[in-house]
């Protein structure tokens, strides 16, 4: 019998990844699935804030174990913007938006380093666990590709010519900031 993890998160893109990670060793609930239909705040000003906000949230009103996560892209040149405001970096308008206002500051700027940084946050029972990861690139001036969310389009991870948003899914969920936090939930998981 599959093992249960409750997902803090209502992003069927989000969702999905982890699905794919996890395989068929456990099987993932998201918020829907248990019943929260509440938007939870990102009031945190880290991701490890955000992700624990989340976790908490289901634990302290649902009464499971969960892991939530958060996300966001870390620019070098703009002082490692739009970081935990990266999905409300344009104030609305979702991907496109954040994704135009983040090629207009960044026009004219030669340093293009960026990365992408996930933090996974783990309660189960009394104890609270933290497991992040990155994904190292730079930011292209144009986006190019369909696949992902986000701002994949615009982000070449390093040692690759196509962004995440051109790559296949298994491709991406290889080398992603959120695949190398997982495994580490995972190690974790299966070391218990």
């Amino acid at each position: 019998m599959k093992q249960k993890l409750v997902f803090a998160t209502n992003n069927d893109h989000k969702a999905a990844e982890v699905r794919a990670y996890l395989g068929d060793a456990y099987e993932v609930l998201n918020l829907k699935d248990i019943g929260c239909t509440t938007d939870i705040p990102e009031t945190g000003t880290s991701f490890n804030e955000n992700a624990l906000l989340k976790s908490k949230f289901v634990k302290d009103n649902f009464g499971v174990d969960c892991f939530s996560d958060d996300s966001g892209l870390e620019v070098a040149a703009l002082n490692e913007e739009p970081g935990v405001f990266s999905a409300r970096y344009a104030g609305g308008g979702g991907d496109a938006a954040n994704m135009a206002l983040l090629l207009k500051n960044m026009e004219g700027i030669a340093d293009r380093r960026a990365q992408f940084r996930t933090v996974i946050c783990l309660i189960q029972g009394s104890e609270t666990y933290y497991f992040e990861g990155f994904a190292t690139g730079t930011i292209r001036t144009a986006p190019s590709g369909s696949k992902g969310f986000g701002y994949d389009p615009v982000f070449q991870p390093e040692g690759y010519d196509c962004t995440f948003a051109e790559m296949a899914t298994e491709q991406k969920n290889a080398i992603s900031h959120r695949a190398k936090a997982m495994a580490k939930l995972i190690a974790f998981l299966q070391g218990q």
